[in-house]
């Protein structure tokens, strides 16, 4: 009853202080009539507040976002599914789903007609320049009786989260040396170990060609051996970015950081598409644990996922554990911001573990106004093919330009 009372909506609040006015009036002016219509108007809310605060909603609310990856800037829809499973009815349902500022205001809704049984699905479209995953929810629900004179308070406690993967843009194909399939270092370290014959040949599977046994193999093994089918060498691509704090410049979507997610995510995706197997390698190198699935869909997946959370690094120093993990091998893209004289020994030996090191210098001084030159300099004089980028700058005449000097073989 008192959380009824507390509330009371400023018409319910008027009803009451007007039925009090009434009857005090009444009394004192010996008006037995104003003193029926004061204790009228007096009830009025009170009761309403009684049997509002007495019933008991059992509403249940399911959420869905499709889809629940999207890029920046496109729109997803979130749906709403509500149920009255009480046997109570209610009176007006005011609807207002809370969703973080980057996606926009936060959406209302008015039901009405809610009984025994009632089902209604209301929806609403969200979208965000922003990367990251944001949490959509909970629920408020308020709810009111027809004459507006009580509103309570209803809250569902699930959420569901929203990823919004950096802006990619469209690159040009380009001739890679060293990333042909099936040799070099693009073998994979699984095709490289053992005999030939533990490559090429596998146990006997009911349906297989007999056609296709292995009969020496078959006779030294004890077991029916088939001939395997040929399997491509997949090629692999590693994409290193600088998110350390101290490497870039600028705040927020307008940061220098932004845009090396952005150029990291776009070089990504157009290698996986490209037939690369790709995997991610941070400042601390917090991502470099798995190669992504080959195929380019669910390749590039997880690999937007994981740069749309990423966040600007404590560290002073680039890491270089991944360099000692077996299967490193292949072509090798920075995407770099400020570097210094501690980051040489680890940049030589990035471009001593790859027959291609590519390398996307930021010129991040620019992105405050100052530009002061990038790196791409130093970084052609230890051997990787470097480009600068500013803030101005369109990223595919930038990757163009690098897969020109992969072709001449000069670094600057």
């Amino acid at each position: 009853m008192r959380e009824a009372l507390a509330g009371l909506t400023v018409r319910g609040r008027a009803f009451v202080a007007a039925g009090v006015t009434a009857v005090v009036c009444a009394v004192l002016l010996g008006q037995p009539a104003l003193t029926r219509v004061g204790v009228l108007v007096l009830a009025l809310p009170l009761v309403t507040a009684l049997l509002l605060g007495r019933s008991r909603y059992r509403l249940a609310l399911v959420r869905t976002v499709s889809p629940g990856l999207v890029a920046a800037g496109q729109a997803a829809r979130v749906t709403l599914s509500l149920t009255n499973e009480g046997r109570t009815p209610s009176g007006v349902l005011l609807l207002e789903d809370r969703v973080p500022y980057a996606l926009g205001s936060r959406p209302r809704f008015v039901l009405e007609g809610v009984r025994s049984g009632w089902h209604r699905q209301v929806s609403y479209q969200v979208r965000s320049d922003l990367r990251g995953r944001h949490e959509i929810g909970p629920m408020q629900v308020r709810v009111t009786d027809p004459f507006g004179l009580v509103e309570l308070g209803r809250a569902f406690q699930t959420t569901t989260f929203l990823t919004v993967t950096p802006r990619t843009v469209p690159l040009s194909p380009l001739r890679l040396s060293g990333s042909s399939h099936g040799s070099g270092d693009q073998r994979p370290r699984s095709f490289a170990t053992g005999s030939a014959e533990d490559v090429t040949v596998r146990e006997y599977r009911r349906g297989d060609d007999l056609r296709r046994v292995h009969w020496r193999s078959s006779a030294r093994m004890g077991e029916l051996m088939v001939r395997r089918e040929e399997q491509p060498w997949q090629a692999r691509a590693t994409i290193v970015v600088d998110n350390r704090a101290e490497a870039h410049r600028g705040q927020g979507p307008a940061s220098s950081l932004e845009t090396a997610v952005s150029v990291a995510a776009s070089v990504a995706t157009h290698l996986a598409h490209r037939g690369y197997q790709v995997r991610l390698v941070t400042a601390d190198a917090a991502e470099h644990a798995l190669w992504h699935d080959r195929d380019a869909d669910r390749n590039t997946a997880p690999l937007l996922e994981s740069l749309a959370v990423l966040q600007p690094t404590s560290a002073a120093r680039l890491d270089a554990r991944w360099l000692s993990e077996p299967g490193h091998g292949g072509l090798v893209v920075a995407v770099l911001g400020a570097i210094g004289e501690a980051d040489a020994p680890v940049l030589r030996r990035m471009q001593s573990h790859t027959a291609t090191p590519l390398a996307i210098a930021l010129d991040v001084d620019a992105w405050t106004g100052r530009p002061t030159g990038s790196a791409a300099p130093l970084l052609a004089s230890q051997g990787w093919r470097a480009v600068a980028l500013g803030p101005q700058d369109a990223l595919d005449p930038a990757w163009q330009e690098l897969g020109n000097r992969v072709g001449t073989g000069v670094g600057r």
